[in-house]
């Protein structure tokens, strides 16, 4: 699997970090972050991290196959840009290529409360077949540190990704 991983805005930027780590090694995967992020990612193998400037980069092309990409976190601002096809920066050109091809976009949003404007953004990308998938944690796996928080989600995330995992107990299972 390919998979495109953009961080934009500065808050969550801990869950995205850990989101790289906990990537299968058999994930080829490529990251993007805004000015904004302030995330400085110790270049691992296997992880090819770009300038949010280049928007002629690979990733920035259709003809680029990739499986699918997360933004996490997701900015207002960068959702908004999103949502009316701004494509001024790598990440934004990126996501438009993944709306345009139809490929799995997922957009981690980070902020509450969502403005009426906000929620009218999330609502135009679903109906594009954009998934939109906030870190909100489900109290039935009893998380008992940000450890297990952070595991939850980042799971949630792997799970619409297709990506196997054992994060997180799931509902059912002995609790």
């Amino acid at each position: 699997m390919r998979l495109i991983v953009g961080i934009s805005g500065a808050s969550g930027a801990r869950l995205a970090k850990r989101f790289v780590e906990a990537l299968p090694k058999d994930v080829e995967s490529y990251i993007v972050q805004s000015e904004s992020a302030k995330v400085v990612f110790e270049r691992e193998e296997g992880i090819k991290e770009f300038e949010n400037s280049d928007i002629s980069a690979s990733i920035a092309s259709g003809s680029f196959k990739c499986d699918a990409m997360i933004v996490l976190p997701c900015s207002m601002n960068t959702l908004a840009k999103i949502s009316v096809g701004i494509a001024d920066n790598l990440l934004t050109r990126t996501a438009a290529v993944m709306i345009k091809e139809k490929r799995k976009l997922i957009l981690a949003p980070r902020e509450m409360p969502l403005s009426s404007i906000a929620l009218e953004n999330m609502l135009k990308l679903s109906n594009l077949g954009v998934i939109i998938a906030p870190p909100v944690l489900g109290y039935y796996s009893k998380q008992q540190s940000l450890e297990d928080m952070e595991n939850f989600l980042i799971g949630k995330w792997f799970d619409l990704l297709g990506i196997e995992h054992k994060l997180f107990k799931r509902w059912g299972e002995n609790l």
